[in-house]
């Protein structure tokens, strides 16, 4: 059984991982080249987000968008996101993230360029491991130079 790890935020949780994975990436990316590492490593990450989906729904007591919405606190604690929510009912959920802290980080300890592998990409795979019934898209983000993200949730028929 390993640590309660809901009592470290996830933006710390991303920093923690970031700090011991950005060294080993690009390592095996002088060795392999960078396209060949990166084609490795993201089923990896992907993989694990749908597995954090799925364990996120036994955390909150379901799969539904209010459920979800119920686990979105422990993706901005400690200020991690600003967001600017638009719709939220039970079919969709709708905001921008005008501050990413997470996309900061990443900057801040050299790797901007892997902050979308090691986080943005785990958004879309979270969500299929949550419910694979909720749509989500994404046309932007902070992380790849937009003034905001633009996270969309809707419950397919």
């Amino acid at each position: 059984m390993g640590a309660d790890l809901s009592q470290i935020g996830i933006l710390a949780r991303r920093e923690i991982e970031a700090r011991i994975l950005a060294p080993v990436i690009k390592e095996f990316a002088r060795e392999l080249g960078r396209e060949r590492t990166l084609a490795i490593v993201e089923p990896i990450i992907i993989s694990l987000a749908r597995e954090a989906g799925s364990q996120l729904g036994k955390t909150v007591g379901g799969n539904s968008l209010d459920h979800f919405m119920k686990g979105f606190p422990m993706w901005t604690r400690e200020d991690a996101l600003t967001v600017q929510l638009l719709e939220q009912n039970p079919r969709k959920v709708s905001f921008n993230v005008t501050r990413c802290r997470y996309a900061e980080m990443y900057r801040e300890l050299g790797i901007g360029d892997l902050g979308v592998l090691l986080s943005c990409n785990r958004d879309g795979a979270l969500i299929q491991g949550f419910n694979p019934k909720i749509k989500f898209t994404r046309t932007q983000t902070i992380m790849e130079g937009a003034p905001f993200c633009d996270f969309r949730f809707e419950m397919k028929e």
